[in-house]
């Protein structure tokens, strides 16, 4: 192929520029499109015709034996790898091999390995530790109070306690209207400024009318039959006259020189008619009106005072 390429340029005519120019006076063509108007041969190397080159190896030995048997020369000046020992056929040192130490385990990792086996061994678990460990886990669960349902049925403790409570009612309103009347006569001398009483006995029959009335220094109780219309007043009044001085100013007076006296419990007391009148503690007592109501029950009541 080279000898190809030297053939085509040989065979090309060689012109010289300078000769050209000299000749025709003209001047020579550079321009590209001169240059490329002809046909050029193909300078791509064709792969399919050439070879691989082979490279140069260098020789090897065959083998280690062989590179070893290159002789070397050595000085005998050398010295330093020594002599070789001499090889005797009778003594013949033997060397024992030490054995070698056995690996040992880390302390942690034995200690994980005792843990998981602890961990992976079976246990067998009977009913009875299996109901032990739940009573000692109810023992130690806190106690939790458990709301009560409502129960609408009224128990029989509620209703026992309605009972009562109704009778104590009705039994302190009894009381309190039978005491009334002493109640009523405290708030009456409290506003009249005497140390006024109920009597604690009163006739049969009868009872206190209307509300107890009062002035200065005067309470008066009105007592009225239950079954009829006769009445008597008890009237309490402060005075500091003795036991003459009412007979001289409201007994002779009033009954016509027509009275019995009696003595009851340090008292003197004037009955005429239905009538009495009696001092006790500087308070005067008086009865008056037309119930007919005995000497002796006109005696309990002063005393009852």
């Amino acid at each position: 192929m080279n000898q190809t390429k030297n053939d085509d340029v040989e065979s090309r005519p060689k012109t010289n520029p300078r000769k050209a120019n000299m000749d025709g006076f003209k001047k020579p063509t550079n321009r590209a499109i001169d240059i490329h108007r002809t046909t050029q041969r193909s300078k791509t190397l064709i792969r399919r015709a050439t070879k691989k080159p082979i490279q140069a190896r260098e020789p090897q030995p065959s083998s280690p034996a062989k590179r070893r048997s290159i002789d070397i020369a050595k000085s005998s000046k050398i010295s330093r790898f020594g002599e070789k020992p001499l090889q005797t056929n009778n003594l013949v040192q033997k060397t024992t091999p030490k054995p070698d130490i056995p690996a040992q385990n880390h302390p942690m990792s034995d200690r994980l390995k005792k843990n998981v086996v602890a961990e992976t061994k079976p246990t067998n678990i009977t009913s009875s530790d299996i109901k032990n460990a739940a009573i000692s886990a109810a023992m130690n669960k806190p106690a939790t109070k458990v709301p009560k349902a409502y129960n609408k049925k009224p128990s029989t403790k509620a209703i026992t306690i309605a009972i009562i409570s109704l009778l104590v009612a009705v039994i302190a309103i009894y009381f309190t209207y039978i005491n009334m009347p002493n109640l009523s006569v405290k708030i009456a001398a409290a506003q009249a400024g005497i140390d006024a009483q109920y009597p604690d006995y009163h006739p049969d029959g009868y009872s206190v009318d209307g509300p107890v009335t009062f002035s200065d220094g005067e309470v008066t109780i009105n007592f009225k039959a239950n079954t009829g219309d006769t009445n008597f007043i008890l009237k309490q009044t402060k005075s500091s006259w003795d036991s003459s001085a009412v007979l001289e100013n409201i007994v002779k007076e009033n009954s016509k020189d027509r009275y019995i006296t009696s003595q009851e419990r340090g008292l003197t007391i004037y009955t005429y008619g239905g009538n009495a009148a009696w001092v006790n503690g500087g308070i005067l007592y008086t009865i008056e009106g037309d119930a007919p109501i005995s000497n002796d029950q006109i005696r309990r009541i002063a005393t009852s005072l």
